[in-house]
């Protein structure tokens, strides 16, 4: 062999240890890499107790948590917790302000007791606006940032919020007969929350607050002579249909409203930014699907208590509304002249009513027209 061709077969089998000696150690690079073991981080969960023992609400409050479960892919999860599972629903508030619980699912007016103003983003005066305008106002109208200013300066709340789900206007409720005129309500003892109390109670009317499990025992035992709730599935559902059969549709005692879904802020502001997105858009998404499934259900239970039940519902007069929003009159005075910041929320609230009202009222045609049109006379 000549010195070329040796030095030629050297270097090729020089070459081939090289090539085997980097394919082992490429296999077992890639062996160590397999055989090291996973280690998933865990995920973010978060403790939320919704003030609602069962029913629609309860299904609202899911919906709201399933949407965030599968949005988070496994990196944030929420445990729903019913009504009472930690705390009172009166002590909901301060448990998330104080981290006992991350979260809760419930309405303004369960901590009207705080201020007047937080009925004002739930429960609040009619101007001529549905939940749907209310929560423009929150979104876009100057509404967040006065309810922030409420939660953080005001009370110095721990908590960021969310609005989501605008329930139609609530019944005037169950009596004992038919309401024709105002002057019926008075000295009846009444259930109702927030603001819609003082309203009432300005009406004559001796008003209870209760929890919404405690409504029907209440009237059953004569404890309360009238009530409400709030719509047509929740009322079946608590059984309102066996100690009344008089139901009022219609009023402006709680004609906006929605549900507040609340996180404790210093967990709030620990988490990414990408979980904090989750938990904000998850609660428009479940808003706009509680719109839509209250539309069906409501509808339908309303017709089941008139015809399994044998309820009579009746149209509340305007005679009766008309003395309700002189109600309202006389206690947003009464407020607004001992809280300056009331004062600055009903103005603001005002204004957008207004600008908003004027184009919503001109261009919604008559729908009760074309209603009766195809199928009769309500």
């Amino acid at each position: 062999m000549t010195k070329t061709n040796e030095t030629k077969q050297d270097k090729t089998l020089s070459r081939r240890k090289f090539l085997k000696g980097t394919g082992i150690a490429t296999a077992g690079a890639a062996a160590a890499v397999l055989a090291t073991p996973h280690v998933a981080k865990a995920a973010t969960v978060l403790k939320v107790q919704a003030a609602w023992g069962g029913g629609i609400f309860l299904e609202y409050a899911q919906d709201y948590v399933n949407r965030v479960n599968k949005m988070a892919g496994g990196a944030m999860k929420i445990d729903l917790l019913g009504v009472g599972s930690v705390v009172k629903t009166a002590e909901m508030q301060t448990a998330v302000h104080k981290g006992v619980l991350d979260g809760a699912h419930l309405v303004t007016a369960y901590w009207y007791s705080k201020s007047p103003v937080a009925s004002l983003f739930g429960t609040g005066p009619c101007f001529g606006w549905s939940a749907n305008e209310l929560m423009g106002w929150v979104q876009y109208g100057g509404g967040r940032a006065l309810y922030n200013e409420l939660m953080h300066d005001k009370l110095r709340l721990n908590l960021v919020g969310f609005f989501s789900g605008p329930m139609p206007a609530q019944p005037l409720g169950w009596f004992k007969e038919q309401i024709k005129d105002a002057s019926q309500l008075r000295g009846l003892k009444y259930r109702t929350v927030g603001l819609a109390a003082d309203v009432l109670q300005e009406m004559g009317m001796s008003v209870v607050q209760l929890p919404g499990g405690e409504i029907q025992p209440a009237m059953k035992s004569g404890l309360i002579d009238a009530a409400e709730f709030n719509n047509p599935s929740s009322d079946k559902d608590f059984g309102m249909q066996d100690v009344s059969k008089d139901y009022h549709l219609g009023s402006f005692h709680q004609s906006q409203e929605s549900f507040e879904i609340i996180f404790n802020k210093t967990l709030y502001d620990n988490l990414s930014s990408e979980q904090q997105a989750i938990l904000e858009h998850a609660s428009e998404a479940a808003s706009a699907d509680m719109a839509w499934k209250a539309m069906e259900r409501y509808s339908a239970d309303l017709v089941t208590l008139k015809e399994e039940h044998g309820v009579r519902v009746h149209r509340t007069p305007d005679s009766v509304m008309a003395e309700q929003l002189k109600a309202w009159d006389v206690v947003v005075a009464r407020i607004s002249k001992e809280d300056p910041f009331f004062a600055k929320v009903i103005e603001s609230q005002k204004a957008w009513a207004k600008r908003y009202g004027a184009y919503q009222l001109l261009n919604t045609p008559n729908y009760k027209l074309a209603y009766e049109h195809y199928y009769g006379k309500l």
